[in-house]
């Protein structure tokens, strides 16, 4: 995989006996900071057509954080994404595309749910890049304006979440301990796992090809239903970790 260290992050091999890896954010002020593993930004990924995964495979991470939910400054998780806002090695935006258990600290939002803010520690599908998702372009100004409309919103919101197969379970554990978590990316749905209990099952499911990704960053993106957009980088005041200690990625047996 490639090792990608931005402003200051770093990707540390067995920092401790029980840990595989460490990817690491310095505490920092101003400016972007990421520690990232992927297998995306390879040399012989030319395009997103090339990105190695399909429905049909099991991911399987031990993982823990330091801070815990709430106190962690930026994002972080691990899963499946189609990176599209551009990478060094695939330029370019695209709609976005993913499966994963992400983590967004204030003032993250994404649109996730009709009330309640899009973030903390949670399982999620998403896929604007499918056929279903071509009808909402000509119809986002109309969406956008609708959606600042609660009661129009929670009636609205469902159906346009169906279209771009989001579906999203927040997780209920402590951070900072070890846990395991396992998500089975199938063809007709996506099944998300902590510690062997099965936290969301969906019929939602990206159509790939997909990267994976593992990483941590000081970053934060709004994106609302209601037609609210920024992105920023956060100050951070301590440096910020997440610890691997097994990360396993199992194709479909042909």
């Amino acid at each position: 995989m490639r090792r990608l260290e931005i402003g200051g992050g770093r990707v540390i091999d067995a920092p401790s006996p029980s840990s595989l890896l460490r990817l690491q954010i310095p505490a920092t002020l101003q400016g972007y900071t990421d520690a990232q593993l992927d297998d995306y930004g390879l040399p012989d990924i030319k395009r997103r057509a090339d990105y190695p995964w399909q429905p049909g495979v099991s991911l399987r991470v031990t993982a823990r954080f330091s801070p815990g939910n709430g106190d962690l400054l930026g994002t972080a998780g691990f899963g499946f994404w189609n990176a599209p806002f551009g990478d060094p090695t695939v330029r370019g935006v695209a709609r976005p595309s993913a499966c994963w258990f992400f983590y967004g600290s204030a003032p993250n939002d994404l649109p996730l749910a009709p009330d309640g803010p899009g973030r903390g520690w949670f399982a999620a599908t998403l896929d604007a890049a499918r056929p279903s998702a071509i009808p909402l372009i000509p119809l986002a100004p109309f969406v956008l304006l609708a959606n600042r409309v609660g009661r129009v919103r929670r009636r609205l919101w469902p159906w346009v979440q169906q279209r771009l197969d989001i579906s999203f379970a927040p997780i209920a554990v402590d951070m900072r301990e070890w846990h395991e978590y396992q998500l089975e990316w199938r063809r007709n749905g996506c099944e998300f796992m902590v510690d062997g209990r099965t936290l969301l099952q969906t019929p939602h499911s990206p159509r790939g090809p997909l990267g994976f990704v593992c990483w941590i960053d000081n970053q934060y993106m709004v994106a609302t239903g209601d037609g609210r957009f920024r992105w920023g980088t956060l100050p951070t005041g301590q440096p910020q970790w997440l610890e691997l200690q097994t990360l396993e990625i199992i194709p479909a047996s042909p």
